[in-house]
């Protein structure tokens, strides 16, 4: 017999949605293009994209890979997935045919919904499954087009997803394997709902922001620490199908826009771009950063040049759905550096290899327990096993802790640098370099070196064309900021750094295009 009351009690991803349509009704919620949605129309069209997924044969619990840019057709995908009991897999849209494969293979996928535009990757990846398209507009599986479709159901149809419950698999959100295969973090209802009860009251959401979601939605931190939460909370969303920096000035000016987030590496960009300083960019009341690590002069930057705008520093990761800590605006002044304490539904320690606390301002490793954190990896229990080790979740962060709870991220562990038995925190030096005014960008490895086994080496792309002895003029900068074995043996220029779609360094191509070259033959200093 069914648990008396259970139902009534049960709160999912879809209820939440039909919650926030009920409540805000005909209020626009969403603009992607010229298509607007209200949350009424999201609501249902949640419901139309859920009958006419399990229509297609698919069951509950079975794996649906989206697979495009930003579309509205993306996120109804999620919510539709979510209404049904579906378990929504988002797949970088970057990927290769190899690499949507292993996704498709490793999650048992049985269906995959496709940008047009993406289909030749999609289609040689993959099994016998269900094909669909995201945004085609037509179709028997495409997404927008059964959103809109009433054939799908009208308002007061029966409800569906009924047996849908909150303990149960929602997402499997893929991590960006920089140190192996990519690993499926198993998110539930209940737990991403906790991290969006965090996300409204440490990222102050309110009904009245107007928001503009400009990075991929396959990314927790698009989706789960802003445009969900503020749908939720009823706020309006732009959503861009990418970042683009002239156009996300133009509509800060333009749509008022109160509440942005991008990543340390968009706000360089944005910083760069000559309209940032044209435009009329005052209504932006809270912006966000994240993903990465921040570094202390660009932040310093960014808040003099929008001194009327609230910086909110969100560390985590995807595996806590995703956000741990907040630095809010009033903490900046003091602790820049910082990504704050540990928010609502997180408890968070640093701590040492034999799980003890490390005395303030020593490193150690980031740990947490929390309602929001992932059951495990999806069919890899040694992963899930040594990622709870001790009973906390390791994050494979190293950072330090004040007296206060206040951490300071130093490194990914993957990117401390052991040279000459001393390990060197990239982050540190790459914050040293940036007081440099001719770095526009800096990444730090490590390189392959005869005597140091591994030697610091700076990957630097600079403002405009390069000064005279530049690869000199940023050794001796360093000389006067660091001490000397943090100093890098080798300066390398490039016109750019490498990135994912979420805007995120990706250090591993760094480290792969000069793995087999020795630090004495890179050429500079």
């Amino acid at each position: 017999m069914a648990e008396i009351g259970a139902r009534a009690r049960r709160n999912t991803i879809g209820d939440a949605v039909r919650r926030a349509g009920a409540r805000f009704r005909d209020r626009p919620a969403l603009r992607f293009g010229d298509r607007r949605w209200s949350f009424a129309a999201l609501d249902l069209a949640a419901d139309r994209v859920a009958r006419m997924l399990l229509d297609s044969g698919l069951a509950p619990g079975d794996r649906v890979v989206a697979f495009g840019k930003n579309s509205d057709g993306f996120l109804l995908l999620w919510l539709g997935c979510a209404r049904a009991g579906l378990v929504h897999v988002p797949a970088n849209f970057a990927l290769t045919t190899p690499e949507l494969d292993y996704i498709l293979r490793q999650c048992g996928a049985a269906a995959i919904f496709v940008q047009p535009a993406l289909r030749q990757v999609a289609d040689a990846a993959g099994g016998a499954l269900l094909r669909g398209t995201l945004d085609a507009g037509d179709g028997r599986h495409d997404i927008l087009a059964a959103a809109t479709d009433p054939r799908w159901g009208q308002p007061g149809d029966p409800e569906v997803g009924a047996g849908v419950e909150d303990t149960g698999l929602v997402q499997l959100q893929y991590t960006s394997g920089t140190t192996g295969q990519p690993k499926g973090a198993m998110m539930t209802h209940r737990a991403i709902l906790a991290e969006y009860a965090s996300v409204t009251v440490e990222l102050e959401m309110r009904r009245d922001d107007r928001a503009l979601a400009a990075l991929p939605l396959y990314h927790t931190a698009q989706m789960h620490c802003f445009t969900m939460p503020q749908l939720l909370n009823g706020a309006f969303t732009i959503l861009l199908e990418a970042p683009n920096p002239a156009l996300v000035l133009e509509l800060v000016e333009a749509e008022r826009i109160t509440s942005f987030f991008a990543p340390p590496t968009l706000w360089i960009t944005l910083l760069q771009h000559p309209d940032f300083a044209r435009r009329d960019l005052s209504s932006l009341r809270n912006i966000y950063y994240g993903a990465s690590i921040m570094p202390v002069p660009v932040l310093q930057e960014l808040r003099a040049r929008l001194p009327g705008a609230r910086p909110f520093n969100c560390y985590g990761q995807s595996e806590i759905a995703p956000l741990a800590t907040v630095l809010r605006p009033e903490e900046h002044e003091a602790r820049p550096g910082s990504v704050g304490r540990a928010v609502l539904n997180v408890e968070t320690r640093v701590v040492d290899a034999e799980m003890r606390d490390v005395a303030p301002g020593e490193r150690g490793e980031v740990v947490h327990r929390s309602p929001q954190l992932l059951l495990g990896y999806w069919d890899m229990p040694e992963e899930t096993a040594r990622a709870f080790e001790g009973g906390w979740f390791h994050s494979g962060d190293v950072a330090t802790i004040d007296a206060e709870g206040y951490l300071a991220i130093v490194d990914r562990t993957k990117d401390l640098i052991n040279t000459g038995g001393v390990l060197v925190a990239s982050r540190e030096v790459e914050e040293a370099l940036f007081t440099h005014p001719a770095v526009a960008e800096v990444a730090v490895i490590a390189v392959p070196d005869p005597k140091w086994i591994e030697a610091v080496a700076a990957v630097v792309v600079l403002r405009g064309e390069a000064p005279a002895e530049i690869e000199a003029a940023l050794l001796a900068h360093a000389r006067e900021h660091l001490a000397a074995y943090k100093v890098p043996k080798r300066i390398i220029l490039a016109e750019s750094l490498p990135k994912n779609t979420a805007g995120k360094l990706l250090k591993r191509e760094l480290r792969q295009l000069y793995a087999g070259t020795e630090s004495g033959a890179l050429g500079a200093g």
